[in-house]
């Protein structure tokens, strides 16, 4: 009996190819990953993981305590810009929106983590398919929302900066652009959890789970084809689009100023408080954006090469990079904005002023000013 289960857990020549790093590999006495998985759910783990080695219980360990620490970071940040837009009228903007809408994506995210920790103590799946399900759903709904609100907010940007006067969105069309990023996350989302394309699997440790990109076969190429174009490729080519309309926008805006400065005989014309709030929020987007791409672009590639690429380099522990990246960009996420948002920045010191990095009563006093002339115009475009 001992001889069978061994042997079903050894994977094919097919996925002993040359390359794979060796020192992962299981060799006879070792504890193969997936042991601890119940037999019923072996189906979902691909043999290409089965042919590797447990990790040893510190590699989980420390990976748990990495993830407690982003937890604990990332929920704070991001329910702390939730609890200040919700509960400051004057953050209630078109703009401020699209920075709540994204931290509800990231605040999702944290709260698979807990999960994860769990998984580590047991090493497997605590709660079996429907806890890997449930896992990779709210990661499907979490990253591909991100994604597209990043694109959003690229758009706002564009809007407010190029036409300053005629263009900014209301705030009925920024909650319509809101729902529109719920609906984008939605096909891909639901399609693999009901298994109706593609399905959700345990990978890397078998601690975290993501839709299927190792099973063979056109469908799954298929599938991860749609979904890298559809979750990265598309926002990111609008992103691009957005932001090089706004460098463009800004580059003949300051060619103008010197033109005409020139023709008054004067050495400079200011821009104007409310000009420079919006770049200066253009400037956070846009490090948001980079974020992003540093976040979901090693999931994207792990992505492609297990399906397309030679999958001796992915390795478990190699595997498991990209899911603490995306997890690292959701908890920085919220600081990015909370400390360069000169507003979030002045409420949140008003609601929980034990944090004192958020600055004195002057940095508020400062920040109430710079951003007087923003909030006007904001409730204007609101009221239009």
């Amino acid at each position: 009996m001992e001889m069978s289960i061994n042997e079903s857990l050894i994977p094919n020549a097919h996925f002993m190819r040359p390359g794979i790093m060796q020192a992962q590999i299981a060799e006879i006495g070792d504890e193969i990953l997936g042991s601890n998985i119940d037999e019923d759910y072996m189906d979902y783990i691909h043999p290409h993981w089965r042919q590797y080695k447990a990790p040893a219980a510190y590699q989980h360990f420390l990976l748990g305590i990495v993830y407690a620490v982003i937890f604990f970071m990332g929920t704070l940040g991001n329910l702390l810009v939730l609890i200040a837009f919700f509960s400051t009228k004057a953050l209630r903007t078109p703009s401020n929106t699209f920075v709540a809408n994204l931290a509800i994506f990231d605040t999702i995210m944290m709260f698979k983590l807990p999960f994860f920790v769990m998984n580590s103590v047991v090493e497997g799946q605590i709660f079996g398919k429907i806890g890997c399900d449930v896992y990779s759903l709210a990661g499907s709904y979490s990253g591909m929302g991100a994604a597209i609100t990043n694109a959003a907010i690229a758009f706002d940007r564009y809007k407010t900066i190029a036409f300053p006067l005629d263009g900014r969105l209301g705030m009925k069309a920024a909650l319509g652009l809101v729902a529109a990023t719920w609906l984008w996350a939605t096909p891909f989302s639901i399609l693999p959890f009901f298994e109706i394309w593609s399905r959700f699997a345990p990978e890397g440790y078998l601690t975290t789970c993501s839709f299927d990109y190792l099973t063979e076969g056109k469908s799954t190429q298929i599938f991860t084809i749609v979904i890298f174009c559809w979750a990265y490729i598309f926002p990111l080519v609008m992103i691009a689009l957005f932001y090089s309309r706004i460098i463009s926008h800004v580059r003949e805006h300051e060619k103008m100023l010197r033109e005409q400065a020139k023709r008054m005989n004067v050495k400079s014309l200011s821009q104007g408080d409310e000009k420079s709030a919006e770049i200066r929020i253009a400037k956070v987007a846009i490090t948001i954006v980079f974020l992003f791409i540093c976040g979901w672009t090693p999931y994207a590639l792990v992505a492609l090469i297990g399906c397309f690429g030679d999958r001796s380099l992915m390795s478990p522990t190699f595997s498991m990079i990209p899911a603490v990246a995306c997890k690292t960009v959701a908890c920085i996420d919220p600081w990015i904005y909370a400390i360069n948002h000169p507003r979030f920045k002045a409420e949140i010191q008003k609601k929980v002023p034990w944090l004192c990095f958020f600055g004195n009563e002057s940095d508020k006093k400062t920040a109430d000013n710079k951003s007087a002339t923003t909030e006007a115009s904001d409730t204007k475009a609101e009221t239009a």
